[in-house]
């Protein structure tokens, strides 16, 4: 699977989610004490943008209705069959300082 550049990373904010639409894919990046997290931006509950959420305890929460989703696995918080695709990420440096944010994205 090709890595898909999704953003910078400087314009991501700590515990606070950002959309990306690329190749079809509707996307949520959530930074979080660090690290990058990527998953699809639709609620599986009412379809609320994932990406309008904020980061708790290790999951982005859907600002709907406070559904919470684990960032690494996806899985609804107090369950554990009810989740949303997430996928790898990466980060790579660029010249001049630039670090992008990428995601694996399953390509046809």
């Amino acid at each position: 699977m090709p890595w898909t550049t999704l953003c910078d990373r400087s314009e991501l904010t700590e515990s606070e989610g950002k959309y990306a639409e690329v190749d079809g894919f509707r996307l949520a990046i959530f930074l979080s004490e660090g690290a990058v997290y990527v998953m699809d931006n639709h609620c599986p509950h009412a379809g609320g943008a994932m990406a309008s959420g904020y980061v708790d305890a290790g999951c982005a929460v859907c600002p709907w209705h406070g559904w919470a989703f684990n960032l690494k696995d996806g899985i609804l918080r107090g369950t554990t069959t009810v989740c949303i695709d997430t996928y790898r990420t990466r980060l790579v440096e660029r010249e001049g300082g630039v670090v992008l944010v990428q995601a694996d994205l399953p390509m046809p």
